[in-house]
């Protein structure tokens, strides 16, 4: 059921046609007319039970052959002279179907012919010939008389009705067949999708936590999703970050834990900054202190999504043009700060790098409970491996039906080589039939504390 949920559209659409091609298979098809006549065959036998038992079993045995017969130039032939047939003896015999009851001596004789009269007239013909094949072909007895003889029991009639095409069942069976089809290619697609879509897929990868499930909302409401300077955070996914602020609480427990950690993903458009963003607005208002870095020196993004200038910021506290402290925005609720990315320098790898970025991560890491680093994707560039490994961790986003099992393996094991500590994979996007929540939860509007 859930791979039909998956692709019903698909499948759907592959009933519709088999129904429809089985429409036009029938509406094409030209109307077939069946007739049917029956020949008894006898066997001559004494007065005994015992002669007529097996009288009756001969005559059964027979029945074979003679099914054989009706079908060769010896029987048919006659038919094609008698009623002046432009068609051969294989032709003709096409057109017939020969068979008898199971445990009896009746041989039923059906034709078939777009006319009706002429499926009535081919099946009287037949059953005509077949009784005088049988009577030349009989071998005599002791007294001269044939052993073996054929009556015509049931006289073909002309049939009402065509035999063919059955509209109902066409129908029927296209439906059926789209079914097995529209099943079919589902299964397919399934057995060949490497997209990772559900935390099994995730499990199957990584042996660290599914961290939240996000779940997918339609284009019209992305807008309410992100965390906005205007106070108050607004999308309809806020149990799921509320969850993931959880589950962010208890990474590290048990052992040395650090405030800062990267947020990340495979590869591009998978929603890291909507979910760093949004993560820093509800550990804020929970009290936390936070600091929001974006370390996307590439491509910033968090200026943008919140709104505010980001023409100065991390690049320019690195190369010294800038102080920590001027730069850094405050943002409501007050307790959640941002340092945009700044000027987009031409060696982003080597400042994220280098000591002053130690330096600095040393100094934010005392001053904040969090520190939430916006980073580059991890396989197209190794910003986010360089950053992970001097953090407490990265915590990977995958987006439900876009990235790749393999991109997300082959970007784990990148995180593995720098000996960075993975906290966990959020998956972002998924259908709401899958999203790991509560039935009584309800989209909410969080106000500021």
């Amino acid at each position: 059921m859930q791979i039909v949920r998956r692709y019903w559209r698909s499948t759907l659409a592959t009933v519709f046609l088999c129904i429809a091609l089985a429409a036009g298979f029938t509406v094409l098809q030209s109307p077939t007319y069946t007739a049917t006549s029956s020949v008894f065959i006898s066997v001559e036998s004494g007065g005994t039970a015992g002669e007529l038992s097996q009288g009756a079993t001969y005559a059964e045995r027979q029945v074979g052959s003679f099914i054989s017969v009706a079908t060769s130039a010896m029987v048919l032939q006659p038919v094609i002279d008698e009623l002046v047939l432009d068609l051969s003896v294989k032709e003709l015999a096409e057109k017939l179907s020969v068979s008898s009851p199971s445990a009896t001596s009746i041989i039923k004789v059906s034709a078939d012919d777009e006319s009706a009269q002429r499926s009535a007239d081919l099946a009287n013909a037949v059953a005509a010939s077949l009784q005088r094949s049988t009577e030349e072909l009989a071998p005599p007895g002791p007294d001269g008389n044939r052993l073996v003889s054929a009556t015509i029991i049931d006289q073909a009639v002309v049939p009402e009705s065509p035999s063919a095409p059955l509209p109902g069942m066409n129908l029927a069976l296209g439906g059926l067949l789209g079914l097995l089809l529209g099943f079919g290619q589902a299964v397919l697609r399934t057995v060949l999708d490497t997209r990772v879509r559900t935390t099994e897929d995730v499990a199957d990868l990584t042996d660290a936590p599914v961290l939240a499930a996000i779940e997918h909302h339609e284009p019209s409401h992305v807008a309410n999703r992100a965390a906005t300077a205007g106070g108050g955070v607004q999308w309809a996914s806020a149990e799921a970050y509320r969850k993931l602020r959880t589950s962010i609480g208890f990474v590290g427990l048990g052992g040395e834990r650090r405030s800062s950690m990267v947020i990340t993903s495979s590869v591009d458009s998978e929603g890291k900054t909507e979910t760093a963003t949004n993560l820093a607005r509800v550990l804020a208002l929970a009290g936390e202190r936070v600091l929001l870095i974006d370390a996307d020196l590439r491509r910033p993004a968090v200026g943008e999504r919140l709104r505010i200038d980001s023409e100065l910021g991390l690049s320019d506290v690195l190369t010294g043009r800038g102080s920590l402290h001027d730069l850094i925005i405050a943002m409501p609720p007050g307790h959640l700060s941002v340092l945009p990315a700044g000027t987009v320098p031409p060696n982003p790898s080597e400042l994220l790098g280098s000591e002053a970025m130690q330096h600095l991560l040393a100094t934010v890491e005392r001053q904040y409970d969090y520190v939430l680093l916006d980073a580059p994707p991890l396989l197209p560039v190794t910003d986010a491996v360089i950053l992970a490994a001097q953090t407490g961790g990265a915590v990977v986003v995958s987006r439900s039906g876009s990235v790749r099992r393999q991109q997300l393996a082959t970007a784990l094991s990148a995180l593995e080589s720098a000996d960075a500590t993975l906290l966990g994979v959020v998956l972002n996007d998924v259908p709401s039939l899958r999203a790991d929540s509560y039935g009584y939860y309800t989209p909410t509007k969080v106000q500021p504390v």
